[in-house]
């Protein structure tokens, strides 16, 4: 129930934080393809996959057996393991994270974000938006041994480190080609 207490609050925070609507609502099918698609196919087919209602309620729309949770926030789709969630729940609830070790799958790419504002809801003059490839993430303290660049403008076809110098900063792993 921890579980899904985190994903509602992630998901709803993360709409918020100016994720926008899609223009034809997904059916559960779409959406489920879509949601697992974020994550390699052996994660994908034996993830959860989650969707927030317009209510802000999460709806279950498949229950997995590996520990992953996906979804689709906005445009962006995503596959978090627990401690990912867990991660993204203090970061969006302005807590300190947990020093536990977590991965999320973003193999669709994401329409970016701030690198240097977590709380940044566009891109301004001023907060380095940058937007990603198909990437991983990485967070928790083995992100902050692998040495990545912490540059504010970085390139996002190599590794990076999103929020350096912040407690969410977490890696950013590119995987695939441009």
């Amino acid at each position: 129930m921890r579980g899904l207490t985190m994903v509602i609050v992630i998901g709803a925070s993360l709409l918020a934080v100016g994720a926008s609507a899609q223009d034809k609502p997904m059916s559960d099918a779409e959406y489920t393809a879509a949601a697992v698609s974020s994550a390699p196919k052996a994660v994908g087919e034996n993830a959860t996959v989650v969707r927030m209602e317009s209510d802000g309620s999460m709806r279950t729309l498949k229950t997995g057996s590996n520990g992953f949770t996906c979804m689709v926030v906005g445009t962006d789709k995503m596959c978090a393991d627990a401690n990912s969630l867990e991660f993204m729940h203090a970061m969006m609830s302005h807590q300190p994270p947990s020093e536990k070790n977590g991965m999320t799958y973003m193999l669709a790419g994401d329409d970016g974000a701030s690198n240097t504002d977590p709380y940044a809801t566009g891109k301004t003059a001023d907060n380095h938006w940058v937007v990603t490839g198909p990437h991983i993430m990485l967070f928790g303290p083995v992100a902050k041994t692998l040495g990545y660049t912490e540059a504010k403008d970085p390139d996002p076809s190599q590794p990076y480190m999103m929020w350096a110098g912040t407690p969410y900063e977490h890696a950013m792993i590119p995987v695939g080609g441009k």
